[in-house]
């Protein structure tokens, strides 16, 4: 009951030390990313899409760019089910017990979630975009002289949104468990949310149509599944407020007949 009465001063404090808190492992999974980053490099520059990529370094400063840049993915990857834990941790006393439960229950499917986004982006996309670019260096008759941070870089930029993008069901399933969103909402701001994600897709992939429609395509899917979620646990907030109201029905006449 004393978190529930906690000032806003208390608030930002307890934010600021739950940031420091996953600072501080980020920094610790960043430094066991350091010993698992050689191996992964090499793992990638031996896969299909890399072997024909003439992988050269054009400053002295690129491997050493390219060694912490992988530490620092690896150790986002670790921190993630963390971050959202801490995250839950700092709502959780605003929330009913039952609310409680069934949002750290969330925690494991968002975790599930980014991995699975991880793993389209790198096993589906990527490969397609990399043809795509040696398609076009073949028609256009130029030599791929590429350098090793081009090529990483823009893999894990365009792998790592893809985790964070597939969040969306899991983030509006706890909209709508707070009552913010509702499926009639979704469903209305529909057109709109379809373009704000061709935009963000045109952000992600090169300006090239193929590409382009892969990323929309399971983008558009995101925001229909989101919009069953939303109506599953719009169901559940229904509910339990007629649950509410029956209890204070019943108590109210109790109190009546005494």
């Amino acid at each position: 009951m004393a978190e529930k009465n906690m000032s806003v001063v208390d608030h930002m404090e307890e934010l600021r030390r739950r940031i420091l808190f996953v600072g501080a492992f980020l920094l610790a999974a960043m430094i066991l990313g350091l010993f698992l980053a050689p191996g992964i490099i090499s793992y990638l520059q031996s896969t299909p899409e890399a072997e024909d990529f003439p992988m050269n370094v054009f400053k002295l400063t690129d491997p050493l760019k390219l060694y912490m840049n992988f530490a620092f993915f690896i150790g986002l990857i670790v921190v993630f089910p963390l971050l959202l834990f801490q995250l839950w941790a700092f709502i959780s006393p605003g929330l009913m017990e039952k609310e409680r439960k069934v949002t750290l229950a969330y925690i494991p499917v968002a975790t599930l979630l980014f991995f699975g986004g991880l793993a389209f982006a790198y096993f589906i996309l990527f490969p397609n975009v990399i043809l795509f670019l040696s398609n076009l260096s073949d028609r256009l008759n130029v030599t791929e002289q590429y350098g090793v941070n081009d090529y990483f870089a823009f893999l894990l930029q365009l792998t790592l949104p893809f985790g964070f993008l597939f969040q969306l069901p899991v983030v509006i399933m706890f909209l709508t468990r707070l009552g913010l969103v509702t499926p009639a909402w979704l469903r209305h701001v529909r057109k709109y949310a379809y373009f704000a994600l061709l935009v963000i897709a045109g952000f992600i992939t090169p300006p090239e149509i193929v590409s382009h429609v892969m990323v929309t395509l399971p983008l558009f899917i995101l925001y229909e599944i989101s919009i069953l979620v939303s109506r599953f646990s719009y169901k559940k907030v229904l509910k339990a407020e007629q649950e509410k109201m029956e209890q204070w029905a019943k108590e109210d006449k109790e109190r009546n007949i005494k």
